[in-house]
């Protein structure tokens, strides 16, 4: 699969191209050696996609050096968490950042409750944001 082509949202391939994506632009974006912090993004109510592991992922930056897994454990913790609904990560990435129904999706979400976001995604880096547009291009 190139990584042009489109993929649909929520699959175990999905998450591989989001992950590839974010190791990319994490990777491009000049890490510091010294970073370290961990990343869970998982749907609420996900699926299993396989044993153990539901929709989402797990991103680790180790010694400024990206990596990711396919699928999180629900119980699973890091230092950044975002639990999310199917149905709302599905809005999500169809929407354009700069389309002022993101924002106002996203700010929906947060106040009912379909997302949480534990941490501080910012510590990630500006990279992270930047990651959303390309993924949303390569969504079905």
């Amino acid at each position: 699969m190139t990584m042009d082509a489109k993929v649909r949202q929520g699959t175990a391939a999905w998450f591989e191209m989001v992950g590839t994506l974010m190791s990319e632009a994490a990777s491009q974006s000049g890490l510091s050696p010294e970073l370290n912090l961990s990343l869970v993004e998982r749907y609420t109510d996900g699926v299993e996609l396989s044993e153990g592991l539901v929709q989402g992922l797990r991103f680790d930056i180790l010694g400024g050096k990206p990596s990711f897994r396919v699928g999180a454990r629900r119980d699973e913790r890091a230092d950044v968490m975002i639990e999310i609904t199917a149905a709302a990560a599905r809005k999500l990435n169809t929407l354009r950042s700069a389309d002022p129904n993101y924002t106002a999706a996203l700010e929906g979400f947060l106040s009912t409750g379909e997302m949480r976001v534990e941490g501080d995604p910012s510590r990630m880096g500006g990279w992270l944001n930047a990651v959303h547009d390309p993924i949303v291009n390569r969504t079905i």
